[in-house]
């Protein structure tokens, strides 16, 4: 059993986080906590200039939300929301945060994958801790 286990939730890819959230409880331990992680990709300073004033502080709220909703009250279930790319960002949280798992749900491979990789690949390859990966 886990005693710290992330859950990375893609809000833009429209996947329903629950399949994911009942693993991570079930391979939770006794006292064990889980948190809910989504990444937000900064946005390219010749993009930022044309944002409204406060737009970027509000969407993330909006993704707080959203993963605080899909907690559905679970009081061992947090929600954070981080900047970086996704893969990266997603290993150094766990490697910042001792997490001892992660499960993260991946696609089906396309072409793209084979010469980019997906961010599941990337948590994979490059996670120092174990990764349940869901499909």
């Amino acid at each position: 059993m886990y005693k710290n286990i992330i859950v990375p939730i893609a809000l833009d890819h429209g996947h329903d986080p629950s399949e994911a959230l009942d693993v991570a409880k079930a391979l939770r331990a006794d006292g064990g906590k889980i948190t809910l992680l989504s990444v937000i990709e900064p946005i390219p300073g010749y993009i930022a200039t044309y944002i409204p004033e406060g737009q970027l502080e509000k969407n993330r709220h909006e993704v707080i939300g959203n993963l605080e909703a899909d907690a559905a009250g679970d009081d061992s279930v947090d929600a954070r929301v981080i900047t970086g790319h996704p893969g990266s960002a997603i290993v150094d949280y766990a490697k910042d945060n001792d997490v001892d798992l992660i499960v993260i749900a991946s696609h089906k491979p396309g072409l793209q994958d084979f010469f980019l990789g997906s961010t599941a690949a990337r948590v994979v390859r490059y996670s120092k801790c174990a990764v349940h990966v869901l499909r």
